[in-house]
């Protein structure tokens, strides 16, 4: 077999055919190349779809304690403020399947979570009452100086033993002073 170079071949074959023949090799690989990851991306997608990603949202809200409140007003304020942050935080980012709400309190210069509500979607639109979803921290109440029951004031508290001599008290051997 023997070997045409090109300068051979285009004596024997007019060149403006070569050069066509030249441009459809070309373009062949380009268009190739250009089109066969569109058609396994398309092919891909028919097959197997993407699964939309879905997330837990997470809020951490503080409020205040207001003078003179006690603890079951604070917790059914921190109710209500779970609540609205729930419905916002769903009317809001539609993928969010899971809302995680973390109300903490702020009472004297103490902070500490008084409740957490953790609630998907699904259930949430069956029944929107955070009582049913909320979990209660019980150490809260303490932690946050609530007083459950009322203590007496500290000088009623000490006792002060007071010692009356007795009639048959011996003085101290020493003299005592």
């Amino acid at each position: 077999m023997t070997k045409i170079s090109v300068h051979q071949l285009s004596s024997i074959i007019p060149f403006k055919v070569i050069s066509q023949f030249d441009k459809k090799i070309r373009t062949f690989p380009l268009i190739f190349l250009l089109l066969s990851p569109v058609s396994v991306w398309i092919g891909t997608e028919a097959i197997s779809p993407q699964i939309v990603r879905a997330y837990t949202a997470r809020v951490d809200l503080t409020i205040d304690r207001l003078p003179d409140e006690g603890y079951e007003a604070i917790l059914r304020r921190a109710e209500m403020t779970a609540r609205a942050a729930a419905q916002r935080s769903f009317d809001q980012d539609i993928l969010a399947t899971d809302i995680y709400v973390i109300v903490s309190v702020q009472s004297y210069g103490a902070i500490a979570p008084i409740l957490s509500l953790e609630v998907s979607r699904k259930q949430w639109r069956t029944r929107p009452d955070p009582r049913r979803w909320a979990t209660y921290f019980k150490s809260a109440r303490s932690l946050l100086l609530f007083e459950t029951q009322t203590t007496p004031s500290p000088a009623a508290a000490v006792t002060i033993p007071t010692a009356t001599p007795e009639v048959g008290d011996k003085k101290p051997e020493n003299g005592g002073v």
